[in-house]
């Protein structure tokens, strides 16, 4: 068993690669025509609810590959299995408040519930569940890193700037303004998770380079928002 020390470094080297494909993430995301929008001021409501829908169906999905992966880990990891399974059912439900939002801005229900995924949320649902089915998913842990810091980072100015530009409630912003809040407690969590599977090099190679292609695919999914 690895020291203290070695664990450690081994978080943190993980950890600074992990920044490096996160600032490259956020480079994508203000490239995508909706986010430009957003930050230009020329966001409407029917970009929020376009937002809204897509969202929706990562956020529902996240709880199931968590579950999945949670599956998946070994005898070996049991404390890493147990705090995954905690965090899907934290979050299982979220995609209430997602459609809860819409219908707050002015959205119908039924239009939410039965509106399919784009193509960036398909890649991105089979790559997760895809990774989430083989034995010890660990290289998940970079999949997270890069959707709970976008919620952490990200999700608030967000949700801020939704409201400053279209004036709607607080009861419409939900989601955003929650996990702008509550996505922080999620990154400290995250660490104790590394320090679960590290040092192996082989798992932090996997780790940061499943954090590059969920960042792929996460632009590419707000890319194809339409309004």
């Amino acid at each position: 068993m690895a020291d203290g020390a070695m664990v450690d470094d081994a978080v943190a080297d993980t950890l600074r690669k992990l920044a490096v494909v996160f600032a490259d993430f956020e480079q994508r995301l203000e490239a995508t025509p909706l986010i430009r929008k957003l930050t230009r001021g020329r966001f409407e409501l029917a970009d929020y609810h376009a937002f809204l829908v897509n969202l929706r169906q990562q956020v529902k999905d996240g709880s199931l590959w968590m579950s999945r992966a949670a599956s998946n880990i070994g005898e070996a990891h049991l404390e890493l299995r147990s705090t995954l399974m905690r965090h899907a059912v934290t979050e299982h439900r979220d995609f209430r408040l997602l459609e809860s939002d819409y219908v707050a801005a002015g959205g119908r229900l039924e239009d939410i519930l039965s509106a399919p995924k784009n193509v960036g949320s398909e890649a991105l649902s089979a790559w997760m569940f895809h990774e989430a089915s083989r034995p010890d998913p660990f290289g998940l842990l970079g999949a997270m890193w890069i959707i709970e810091g976008l919620g952490s980072i990200k999700a608030k100015p967000w949700g801020l700037k939704v409201k400053e530009r279209l004036g709607l409630p607080d009861e419409a912003l939900k989601f955003l303004l929650y996990h702008g809040d509550n996505d922080v407690e999620h990154m400290e969590e995250f660490r104790e998770m590394l320090a679960m599977v590290l040092p192996d090099p082989p798992v932090a190679e996997r780790i940061v380079m499943t954090a590059r292609v969920t960042a792929r695919l996460y632009a590419l999914q707000i890319e194809e928002i339409a309004a």
